[in-house]
């Protein structure tokens, strides 16, 4: 099974010099519509593949740059529609940039800034710069995790991270456990009504 997964990865990635960018720009603008496809499976590889020059131009910094500039809930309760509406009447433009930031409820804002006819540019800027944070912060987090990787193949990484979580399980539930408690946490206290 690992092996699989090894060599699945390593096809996917002889991909990614011709096709990567075009992908990050046609999953990123998945993400931002109302289809809930989570930007960390896009732009964590993406960094990743930077970091390693995996993608078109083979120079890291200048891969990186143009992924995050690439990457810039359809089926959703009532009830997070009219909380959406509540955070931006309270706090207006600051909410379009906030909750760009927010799984979940990012692409929900767009929704009340519509229907209050925030100014055009204004959104743009602020929506823009939200994302744009939020994509650059997964996309480091990529190029970050490749450096620790070094020159590993894939099956090594697979196997040595099997190995990691194997060793610390203990702190990994607990992790899991604790950002789990702090997301519903926070969703929670942000979509509760008032």
């Amino acid at each position: 099974m690992t092996e699989t997964i090894a060599s699945s990865l390593d096809s996917l990635t002889a991909c990614a010099p011709v096709w990567g960018f075009v992908l990050i720009f046609v999953f990123m603008m998945i993400e931002s519509s109302f289809v809930p496809f989570p930007s960390e499976v896009v732009m964590i590889p993406a960094g990743f593949l930077a970091y390693r020059c995996g993608l078109t131009t083979g120079i890291p910094w200048l891969d990186m740059t143009l992924a995050i500039l690439c990457g810039k809930y359809f089926f959703l309760k009532e009830a997070a529609l009219d909380r959406a509406e509540e955070v931006f009447r309270e706090y207006g433009e600051l909410a379009t940039f906030v909750c760009r930031l927010l799984p979940a409820i990012r692409q929900l804002i767009s929704i009340p800034a519509g229907l209050a006819k925030m100014d055009f540019k204004r959104f743009t800027f602020f929506t823009a710069l939200g994302a744009g944070v939020w994509t650059t912060v997964l996309a480091w987090l990529g190029w970050y995790f490749a450096s620790l990787a070094g020159d590993m193949t894939y099956l090594e990484m697979i196997t040595r991270g099997k190995q990691l979580i194997h060793d610390n399980y203990i702190y990994v539930i607990a992790g899991v456990i604790l950002l789990v408690g702090g997301y519903l946490a926070v969703h929670h206290k942000v979509m509760k009504s008032r």
